[in-house]
C-alpha cells in the first residue's frame, strides 16, 4: 500500500478552524486526521502541502518512524507548533490507514484494550454573561447531559493580575458552580497561564474550599521554575502541558516535579507515537495524562484510541455537545459519551473508525475564528 495523495479540509466555527487531512491510497483506502489550530491555519496547510510531496506521498503508511524522523530530524529545524502538527496529521491519518488495511480500530495497533470505558469532562459550555447564578445553571445542564467532571475558566479576560473586586467575582463563580453540582462532580479550573506566580500562588489557596480536580496553567507555560510559587501555595494538583510541541518543551516541568497531571495535545505533539512515550516517561515519575482536546469528531476519536490502549490515561477532554454541537454531523460516526457515566466506550470499527461527510463540511466554510482570551466576553466564543 502506497499513499497517493493528499486532500485538505478546514471548517470554520466562530472561535475555531479545524483542518481535516485525508491520505488516499493505491488500494483505494482513505486516512482520515484532525488539528484544530488556535491560529495560524495558513501555515499549517503550506507546512502539509510543501512536506507531503518530499515525506508523504509515495511512501508506506505503515513507517511511521520514518515518517515522524524525516519531519522532525531531516528537516533540519527545531520541532514547533506548525511542524508538530503537521506530523501529527500525516501520522494519525497512516494509523487510520494501518488500522483500516488490518481491520482493526488503532489502539490494538498501539498496545491494545486497558480501558474499555473512557471518563470525559465538558468544556465549552459556559457560554454565557459571568454572573454565578447563570453559570450554575449552565453546570447543572451539563451534569443532566451525564457528565461527571467539566472545566471553567472564571476569570473572565484577565491578564497578570487581579484586583480584589475581580478575584471575589471569580470565586463566586466558582462557589456557585460547586453548589449547583454537588460535591462529587469533578471541577476543573482553567487559568490559561494568565498570572503572575504571586496572583496565581494567592489565587489558589482561595480555590481550596471548592476542591478542584486541578488548576491549570497557572502562569504562562514557558517557564517550570514560575511554577513554584503556586507549589508551595497549596496541595491542590497542577496541569499544563497544552502549548508542549515537543519532549524538551514538557522536560523541565516533569523533572522539577511542577506538574501533577500531563495535558500535552495529540494532535500538536506530532500524533500517536510521540504519546506513548511521553505517557511512559510520564508513568516513570507517577503521572496521568489528560491531553488536551479541542478538536471536532475526528481529533476527539484519535485522543480516544489514546486513551483507550494508555493505562496512565485520566480523563478525556470534550467541546463538542456544547460549543458547535453541529460538528458531530461532520463524520459518519462522530464519538460521544454514555450519559450512563460520563464515559466513552473503546471504538470497535477498523482504524479510527469514522469518514469525513464533505457535504456537511462545505456547509462551514472557513470564519479565521480563533480564541481571543485577553478580549471581554471571550468565554461566549462568538467569534
Amino acid at each position: 500500500m502506497k499513499i497517493t495523495s493528499q486532500r485538505i479540509t478546514v471548517v470554520g466555527t466562530p472561535w475555531r478552524e479545524l483542518v481535516f487531512l485525508e491520505l488516499m491510497t493505491d488500494t483505494g483506502l482513505t486516512g482520515t486526521s484532525e488539528v484544530r489550530m488556535v491560529s495560524r491555519t495558513e501555515p499549517l496547510i503550506a507546512c502539509l502541502e510543501e512536506t507531503a510531496p518530499r515525506h508523504v506521498i509515495g511512501t508506506d503508511p505503515f513507517d511511521v518512524e520514518r515518517l515522524s524522523w524525516n519531519i522532525q530530524r531531516a528537516e533540519y529545524d527545531r520541532p514547533g507548533e506548525i511542524s508538530q502538527s503537521a506530523l501529527a496529521c500525516f501520522e494519525v491519518a497512516c494509523w487510520d490507514l494501518m488500522g483500516q488495511s488490518l481491520g482493526v480500530p488503532v489502539w490494538k495497533l498501539l498496545g491494545g484494550k486497558f480501558h474499555a470505558r473512557v471518563p470525559a469532562y465538558a468544556n465549552g459550555w459556559y457560554q454565557a454573561e459571568r454572573r454565578p447564578e447563570i453559570i450554575a445553571g449552565l453546570a447543572k445542564k451539563v451534569v443532566e447531559k451525564g457528565y461527571r467532571a467539566l472545566k471553567l475558566d472564571p476569570f473572565g479576560h484577565a491578564a497578570a493580575e487581579l484586583s480584589a473586586a475581580e478575584r471575589r467575582h471569580a470565586i463566586s463563580i466558582v462557589a456557585a458552580v460547586r453548589e449547583a453540582v454537588g460535591q462529587d462532580i469533578q471541577l476543573m479550573l482553567e487559568m490559561h497561564g494568565r498570572f503572575t506566580p504571586s496572583t496565581a500562588a494567592g489565587v489558589a489557596k482561595l480555590l481550596e474550599p471548592f476542591d478542584p480536580e486541578w488548576l491549570e496553567e497557572p502562569t504562562p507555560p514557558e517557564n517550570p521554575l514560575a511554577y513554584r510559587s503556586v507549589r508551595n501555595a497549596t496541595h491542590l494538583p497542577i496541569a499544563t502541558g497544552e502549548r508542549a510541541h515537543a519532549m524538551e518543551d514538557i522536560r523541565g516541568f516533569i523533572e522539577t516535579g511542577m506538574v501533577d497531571i500531563v495535558q500535552v495535545d495529540l494532535t500538536h505533539f506530532g500524533g500517536f507515537l510521540a504519546m506513548k512515550r511521553l505517557a511512559g516517561w510520564a508513568d516513570a515519575y507517577s503521572l496521568p495524562m489528560a491531553p488536551h482536546n479541542v478538536c471536532g469528531p475526528v481529533g476527539t476519536m484519535a485522543n480516544l484510541h489514546f486513551a483507550v490502549c494508555t493505562p496512565n490515561y485520566k480523563v478525556l477532554e470534550h467541546f463538542n455537545d456544547f460549543a458547535d454541537s453541529w460538528t458531530h454531523d461532520l463524520v459518519d460516526h462522530s464519538p460521544r459519551i454514555d450519559p450512563a457515566d460520563g464515559c466513552f466506550v473503546a471504538p470497535e470499527r477498523p482504524g479510527l473508525g469514522l469518514h469525513l461527510n464533505h457535504d456537511v463540511c462545505a456547509q462551514h466554510p472557513r470564519t479565521g475564528g480563533r480564541i481571543k482570551l485577553f478580549d471581554k466576553g471571550w468565554e461566549q466564543r462568538q467569534g
